[in-house]
C-alpha cells in the first residue's frame, strides 16, 4: 500500500482491512488489492506468480504526456522497474511499469485530434 500511496493513490477504509484494500485511482476506477489467502475466496484457480508470468496488463489513461512521465517518475522514485522503453505514436504516448509485485501497469495519454485519418 505504500507504493500506490506514494503514487498518490488514497484506500477507502470502509474496504481496507488486514486481508484487502480498496485503492481509490480516481473517482471512477478502484482496484481491489487482496492477500492471497483472501483471493483463493473468489478462485479456484492457481494464482500466477506475476514476477514469472503475466495475467494481465492494466492499462490508465492520464490527461497529458507530462501526466504520464510525472506518474511514472512517482513508480519509479517508489521501486517500480521501466517495463519497456516509452512509446510514443504521435497521437497516443504510453510507459510501462511493473510494479513491486510483478504486475505490469500502462500509463497512456491519447489525442484523438492527431489520430491518423483513415
Amino acid at each position: 500500500m505504500d507504493f500506490f500511496k506514494q503514487m498518490g493513490y488514497t484506500f477507502n477504509p470502509q474496504f481496507t482491512d488486514e486481508t484487502a484494500a480498496c485503492m481509490v485511482i480516481s473517482e471512477d476506477i478502484y482496484a481491489m488489492l487482496l492477500t492471497h489467502p483472501k483471493f483463493k475466496q473468489f478462485t479456484s484457480k492457481e494464482i500466477s506468480d506475476s514476477t514469472k508470468t503475466t495475467e494481465v496488463m492494466i492499462a490508465l489513461s492520464c490527461e497529458s504526456k507530462e501526466a504520464v512521465n510525472s506518474t511514472m517518475e512517482n513508480a519509479l522514485k517508489g521501486g517500480a522497474k521501466e517495463y519497456r522503453d516509452p512509446m510514443d505514436y504521435g497521437f497516443m504516448f504510453q510507459r510501462t511499469y511493473e510494479d513491486l509485485d510483478g504486475h505490469i501497469w500502462e500509463l497512456i495519454y491519447m489525442d484523438m485530434s492527431k489520430f491518423p485519418k483513415q
